[in-house]
Parts: structure tokens; sequence; C-alpha cells
């Protein structure tokens, strides 16, 4: 399968390469040149590990075979903990699905070792990089931002292997504080945690300008593990087909909390790989350009607001721009003109048609800080569910949906890693689990830099 580049539709790269390379050298994010398809049906009766198989093998099978391929998923899934605490190894429930009333459910997606989503895509994107640079004396530097849980999964995924280091930038103050530890307690030497005085979006927009820079590019091989890196993206279609066989329904629809649209995003792949999504619900928080451009057509950066969702504090959407070039009809020259106008002004109107498009892909929401906390008490006091802030402003949605379709919401981490938004919703701490028990007896490790390039790749250029 080749893959093609958002501003630039007659690219053609190989699996291989896009995988090291993360962002097109032209500033754009890379998508396959077609949809392959998959028949729900033969999916049927499989467990997590034959369906990821199923799903991920037609984007990757010129460079990756299928007996790699299956060593990879088993490499990347062994450790999760399922709801009874016992290691998954038959793959059966990694992503539980819950029904808490009729036609409604929660897909939980915390049972990785971070506990949080990011792990079901991090953990198989370590794994397929080791396999791949196993045999080649290859070395690679892993780069990346982070508003909260990407950072901790991509550490967690690449601690202490040979030949990569890892730099992690996140906004300074503005995660929550075991976020910040699974990140900043980590000690093996090929770990490097950056804290940037500024918001998730300056250290995404520095991420991206390194990714660009000729000298650092000449002096290591960087690789991006946002979900810019389209490796990301294939490894989380996977659960909403997994979804999809546990429930076994003629369609369902999906309530995604989004920040950086790489989720959301992959249900919309998911669908066009024939997966019968009916609709597809975005939440964001009190940070809702998502929600405004979808519904207005309004794409316009406005200040930060600090939430009890901080994985969903941002303004710059990255994977938003897969969405505008599909919405677009793949129009890459046109894509280009919106995301440099967009770039340089804060603001973009988009047309017509695009809005059109996506409106008849997605629903958009926006949840305010009060509505997520009230949320929180009101499944916990009405369900005995208790749900992170992110989860929360799915529910939200989900708790006034009606009962005549299935809708499937998602747990995007588990609720002890947002401890204080729990107590102030329900008056109670969150029970730790055995992963975090020790988390603040632990020696932080993190440098604090303003957010300057030259500063921030001069850091990274001197510990490689």
């Amino acid at each position: 399968m080749q893959y093609l580049s958002t501003r630039n539709n007659s690219l053609e790269e190989s699996f291989s390469t896009i995988l090291f390379q993360g962002l097109s050298k032209d500033g754009g994010l890379f998508l396959p040149y077609t949809w392959p398809l998959i028949s729900t049906k033969s999916l049927q009766g499989k467990n997590y590990q034959e369906v990821a198989h199923a799903v991920i093998s037609p984007f990757v099978h010129e460079d990756i075979s299928d007996e790699e391929l299956n060593l990879i998923i088993k490499k990347t899934y062994q450790n999760f903990i399922t709801p009874n605490k016992i290691p998954s190894s038959n793959y059966k429930n990694i992503a539980p699905l819950v029904n808490i009333e009729k036609n409604k459910y929660i897909l939980e997606l915390f049972y990785g070792p971070t506990l949080a989503f990011k792990d079901y895509a991090l953990q198989f994107l370590g794994n397929l990089f080791s396999h791949v640079l196993k045999n080649t004396n290859r070395k690679i530097t892993v780069l990346g931002a982070t508003s909260g849980d990407t950072g901790s999964a991509a550490i967690n995924a690449f601690k202490g292997k040979e030949d990569i280091q890892v730099f992690i930038l996140h906004p300074y103050q503005m995660v929550s504080e075991v976020q910040r530890r699974q990140m900043t307690t980590v000690e093996e030497k090929n770990i490097h945690n950056i804290s940037i005085k500024g918001t998730f979006d300056d250290c995404q927009k520095i991420v991206k300008k390194l990714f660009l820079d000729d000298e650092i590019q000449s002096k290591t091989s960087l690789t991006a593990v946002n979900s810019i890196n389209w490796a990301r993206l294939i490894a989380q279609v996977v659960y909403y087909f997994w979804a999809y066989v546990q429930l076994n329904q003629e369609k369902v629809n999906f309530i995604v909390p989004s920040g950086n649209f790489g989720n959301v995003f992959s249900a919309r792949i998911a669908k066009f790989m024939g997966l019968p999504i009916d609709r597809l619900h975005i939440v964001t928080n009190e940070n809702d350009i998502l929600h405004r451009a979808i519904s207005e057509g309004k794409m316009k950066i406005n200040n930060v607001k600090k939430t009890y969702s901080p994985s969903m504090d941002i303004q710059i959407s990255s994977n938003f721009e897969r969405q505008l070039f599909e919405s677009s009809n793949r129009n890459s020259e046109l894509v280009k003109k919106i995301m440099h106008t967009f770039l340089k002004t804060g603001e973009q109107i988009l047309s017509e048609n695009i809005i059109k498009d996506m409106k008849s892909a997605y629903n958009s929401h926006s949840v305010s800080n009060f509505q997520t906390l009230e949320t929180i008490k009101k499944f916990k006091e009405k369900f005995n569910y208790l749900a992170d802030p992110h989860t929360a402003t799915g529910l939200h949605i989900l708790d006034k949906m009606d009962n005549e379709n299935p809708t499937i919401s998602l747990a995007c981490a588990h609720p002890a890693k947002f401890g204080d938004a729990i107590k102030k919703a329900t008056g109670i701490l969150p029970n730790f689990p055995k992963e975090l028990e020790n988390i603040f007896d632990k020696e932080e490790k993190v440098t604090i830099l303003d957010s300057n390039i030259e500063d921030i790749k001069n850091h990274i250029l001197k510990n490689l």
C-alpha cells in the first residue's frame, strides 16, 4: 500500500518510510491512497489479537509479514490487565464493553500499563519500532508532545529500548500530577522529559517545526509518536471494530471525547473500512474549536482554558487536517492553503461543501467544567460507575441519548489519574491501582524550559 500526504496527493511512500518519518517533508500528514474493506462477519468470534491483525495487516503487509505482525501484536497486549486483574493472555477482555442501560455502553480503554487509551496504540508502536530496528544499525530519536496521557504511554512503550532516545514535551503545570509523575519518575537513561512554559499547542508547534529542521535531522533520525504518526491511528482503529464485534448489532453510534482529533478520526477510518457506524459524536470540553469548526465552519484559535480534562485542552488539533483532506475530496492544494492561513492568522472559515461533508459524518458537542463534574457525580450515584473527567464529557452526551439505537461512549483513562477532579465531583478520592501506589514517593526527572525552539533543539542535541 502506498501513502500520500495531505499537502501532496501525488506523493507515493511505503509504510516503512512513513513509519519513521512521521510527518511528511511538506508539513502534511500521511494517509493511504485507498481504504481497504473488512467484512465484519469475518471478525465474529475472534479475540482482540485476531481482530487487530485483520485490521492492521492491509496497511503494513508489504513491509511486515503476517507472522511478524502476529508476534508484534502478541507482545503488545500481553501485559494488559483485565478488569478481574488477570493478565489478558487470551486477549478476550483487554477492551471490555460495559452495558449501563438499554443500548448504552461504555468501552473501557484503560487496561494498559499507564491506564489510558493511548497504551493501545503506543505499546504497538514501541514493539513495531523495535522489530523494524532489530536487524539494522539504525538509531532513532522519538520526539513527541503531550497534553497528558500520550507522554506517559510513549515513555512506558520505549523506556530502556536500545538505540532509541525519547524526548517528550509537556506544558508546564497543565497536566494532572499523576500524569506528570508517570512521565517524570521513569529512571531509564533514554527518557528525557521537557516541561515547556506554554500550552500543549506550543509544544506541538515546536515538535512539528523540529521535524522539518535540517540541522537536527542531519544529526539524528527523528520519529513521531503523536497521532500524526499513521501507525498510531491504525492501532486505534482496532478497538472500534472490537467494540462492534462484541455488540454485534446492525449499526452503532460512537461518542468520542476529542482533543487532537486522532481518536475520533480513527473511528472515521473504521467507517471508511466498512464498519457500520451510524453517527460519530465528537465531544470537546470548553476548549471547543473542533465543535465550532464542525458545527459552524469556524476554525478560530482562542486562549486555552485550563479544565478538569487537561488532555483535551487543545486549540490546534493536528489530525483535523486529515479530515479536511477527506472533506475536500482529497484536494491537497486546498488543504495547504487552509492550513497556511489558519496557522498564520489563527482563523479560517471553511467552505459550505467541507462543512456539509463533516456534518454528514459527525455530531459535535461542547461540555463545560461544571457539566463534567456533575456527570461524574451522576454516573457514580446512578450506576455506581466512576469515570475520569475526559470520559465524563462523553457520558454527558450518552446520558442524553435515546435508547433506540446502540451507542458506545469511550472511557479514556482510569479515574485515579485525576483524583482532584473525582474528589471535587464525588467528595472522595478514587482507589489507586497498584500501578500508581508508589508514584508520589519517587524522585522526578524533568527539565523546565521556555517555549523557545532553539533552546529545546539545543537541549535535545546535547542529550543525544
